[in-house]
């Protein structure tokens, strides 16, 4: 049985609790993701914790967003874990993006349009004009234009980026909820059918994984319906 296309977001308390989680999910989706609290707090060992012995794909989200230079360097440094997937912020530019890409060759760039958390009232405030789509199709113009392999967009604007950026690029959505979860802190939500179905690639799904009582049966009954939906 081939691996759902979910990253499963490990946003553990501590290293041995992001590696059971791991273990637990692993038969079930294709990638784990570490997010920026679990690198900051144990560095390049929480990799190969884990990465296990399965050698599961690492989406290593720090949505670096620096001076060329800077994130040339940082890109670098963490290419030599090998994750499969690493974020820039789309709003860097096309000059930040392409350094990222060039320092880590062997790494799929992802470039995070506009974060889920924000509403069409918070990118307004913060000088982000128009509809949220809009501004989520520009960033991924430019983002593709500087050579990102990947863009993160919420699953309200997936259908409208890929038409925009055509099938060569992956998508990936956070701001995935099965029916009946709470939305927490994400504002632009859809389910994993729906985002699927919409053109989405590799799906971001956290709490309703890890926060379940067995994650590796949340993780495989998410799994089996997204299955249904390629399937079908």
């Amino acid at each position: 049985m081939t691996s759902a296309p979910i990253a499963v977001a490990l946003d553990a308390p501590d290293l041995e609790t992001a590696a059971r989680w791991a273990a637990l999910v692993t038969p079930h989706v294709s990638t784990v993701k570490v997010g920026l609290e679990l690198y900051l707090r144990y560095g390049p060992d929480v990799i190969a914790s884990v990465r296990g012995a399965t050698g599961i794909q690492v989406f290593l989200d720090l949505k670096l967003h620096d001076i060329p230079n800077t994130v040339a360097g940082a890109a670098r440094a963490v290419a030599r874990l090998k994750p499969a997937i690493l974020t820039v912020h789309a709003a860097g530019g096309r000059a930040m993006i392409q350094a990222a890409v060039e320092s880590a060759p062997n790494t799929c760039i992802a470039a995070v349009t506009a974060l889920t958390s924000l509403s069409e009232a918070d990118l307004e405030r913060i000088g982000v004009r128009g509809p949220a789509g809009d501004a989520v199709r520009r960033l991924a113009v430019e983002a593709v234009g500087a050579g990102a392999q990947a863009l993160v967009c919420s699953p309200r604007e997936v259908a409208a980026v890929r038409a925009e950026v055509g099938p060569g690029i992956m998508l990936i959505t956070p701001g995935v909820r099965p029916a009946g979860s709470d939305t927490q802190d994400q504002a632009r939500v859809a389910t994993p059918e729906r985002a699927i179905a919409d053109g989405a690639d590799l799906l971001v799904i956290g709490r309703p994984i890890t926060g379940s009582a067995d994650p590796g049966a949340a993780a495989a009954g998410i799994a089996a319906a997204i299955r249904r939906v390629v399937s079908s």
